[in-house]
């Protein structure tokens, strides 16, 4: 009964359904297709008559289908029968429109959908990473304890809607769990725990540390909601450091309950190990020309800073003039209102070097969250690549490699046995279940680097899905320069006229100032000596 659409008008609804299933103008897959069909609400049969009519034998359909599809669902819901030439009433007309209720969740079953059936794709772009999460980690006022002073960090959610509060020995344990829990996925280095002298600096970069490290873990698709994850971004009980092993003790790793684990021989390219050594070396450049720039952005927020600094200071300076209180008389100034003007203009015009001050501060604020920091997450998401690939080649495949090796070992002395002229009672049969033993175990190591190259491909791809970061840092760099350069540009235009005003004289110097001889006698500027 398949066949083309051919009668009736395309209603923006139907493009707008074609655009959730299929974002890449691909076709339309029967798991999709039928998961929207049964949003109708229609009875299954009806259903399977609808699919029939658009089923051209090839588990999926092409746009075309979809619609029909679509318009077949509208008149069976407005208690149409289905048939072949259901559709030739609308020749030359708008066709109806289904009801299928909140399209949103079709989006997500969408997405879904489409990334189980790529395994080998990540399937997300930077925004849908960053709309899985945002974690906010704020420093609460420090608390004494028996001996030292502690500090506690307010850690909020977006997306579980939660706030609660954690010590730092609580971020350790969470990531040591990480790691047993998710030992080929990219886990984050925490900041480094300083037991003595920690300054407010030390304390505040640490922060922002353990801010980029939860927003890594949260917006990572395989973590962000796993119940450890959860745990840690949920529970509000006490003890939180032993309270998260007590509960996760145990907890069997990504391996053991992923439904790839068994296939993963089957995801991994040929070519891979050279892809491995390929993305390593891009990866280090990366790393290195990052922390080149981060770099760079941190000395443009120093001067800033010590711009901020200076103006503000010149303007502390000009408003102590405007202040001053000292008796200057005329047997000072003689004929010169110069000071008296100054001192009039002195306080305006600290004013604006205030202002000068301020913009600058801002360019070093914005610049600091909206570019440094975001190298700093780059940085760090790329340190944490360096890592996964270190506990690959010193792990999983090392353990792999030394089990081969032993299985060498049971089998030259289960051949040394055999060819003995009188071996001792049992030696070769508990060689044999040693061996038998060993390749079980080489088998699910085996499994175990299938499944470690598998993620590493899929890291990679994360690394990539994460370089848009850079136009983030970019565009955000160029906003920001271009606010303040021209903010602070107005700010010295302003300036500009209240330096003319300081004279007094309508704006205007005198053409040949005169000055006073050692006797007090006035002289031109341009007389050679005394007058005649």
């Amino acid at each position: 009964m398949s066949a083309d659409l051919t009668f009736g008008s395309v209603p923006p609804f139907y493009r707008e359904v074609y655009e959730i299933l299929c974002p890449n103008q691909e076709q339309v897959d029967e798991d999709l297709l039928v998961n929207l069909l049964l949003k109708s609400s229609l009875p299954r049969a009806t259903i399977t008559q609808i699919w029939d009519a658009v089923d051209n034998k090839s588990g999926f359909v092409n746009r075309n289908g979809l619609y029909k599809a679509l318009a077949l669902t509208a008149l069976a819901q407005n208690g149409k029968t289905i048939h072949d030439k259901l559709l030739e009433s609308y020749a030359g007309q708008e066709l109806p429109k289904p009801s299928l209720g909140d399209l949103g969740d079709l989006r997500t079953t969408s997405v879904k959908l489409r990334r189980e059936k790529n395994p080998n794709i990540l399937g997300y772009n930077y925004r849908e990473l960053c709309d899985l999460d945002a974690i906010k980690v704020e420093l609460m006022p420090e608390k004494k304890g028996i001996i030292l002073k502690h500090v506690e960090y307010e850690v909020t959610s977006r997306n579980y809607k939660t706030t609660v509060l954690r010590r730092y020995n609580d971020f350790f344990a969470f990531q040591e769990m990480l790691m047993l829990r998710f030992p080929y996925r990219l886990v984050p280095r925490l900041p480094p725990k300083k037991m003595m002298g920690a300054n407010r600096e030390f304390i505040e970069q640490r922060r922002k540390s353990l801010r980029r490290f939860c927003n890594l873990v949260a917006r990572h698709p395989k973590m962000y909601d796993d119940k450890l994850v959860k745990f840690f971004l949920t529970f509000s009980g006490s003890d939180m450091t032993n309270k998260i092993k007590e509960v996760f003790r145990g907890i069997p790793d990504e391996f053991m309950t992923s439904n790839l684990a068994s296939k993963a021989k089957e995801l991994v390219p040929m070519d891979t190990q050279q892809q491995i050594q390929n993305s390593k070396e891009h990866m280090r450049m990366l790393y290195n020309g990052v922390t080149k720039m981060k770099d760079i952005s941190e000395k443009l927020v120093m001067r800033a800073t010590g711009y901020a600094c200076d103006m503000l200071q010149f303007g502390q300076e000009l408003s102590s003039f405007s202040n001053d209180a000292t008796s200057v008389s005329a047997w000072a100034t003689g004929r010169s209102e110069t000071w008296h003007h100054l001192k009039k203009g002195f306080k305006h015009l600290s004013v604006e070097y205030a202002a000068l001050g301020d913009k600058a501060a801002q360019e070093a604020g914005d610049t600091d969250s909206e570019v440094v920091e975001k190298l700093c997450l780059f940085q760090d998401l790329l340190l944490a690549y360096k890592d996964l690939n270190d506990r690959h080649e010193k792990g999983v495949l090392n353990d792999h490699q030394r089990a081969i090796a032993k299985m060498g070992s049971y089998k030259k002395k289960r051949m040394s046995a055999t060819v003995n002229t009188a071996p001792e009672a049992g030696t070769v049969e508990q060689l044999e279940q040693k061996i038998l033993e060993q390749e079980s175990q080489i088998a699910n190591m085996e499994n175990r680097n299938y499944f470690s190259l598998h993620c590493l491909q899929m890291e990679t791809q994360l690394i990539h899905a994460n370089l848009e970061i850079l136009y983030d840092v970019l565009g955000e760099m160029a906003v920001i320069q271009a606010k303040s350069h021209s903010e602070i540009g107005k700010v010295w235009s302003e300036i500009k006229p209240i330096v003319d005003n300081l004279h007094g004289r309508d704006n205007s110097r005198p053409n040949s100032p005169t000055r006073t001889s050692p006797i007090g006698s006035p002289m031109t500027s341009s007389g050679g000596g005394l007058p005649m």
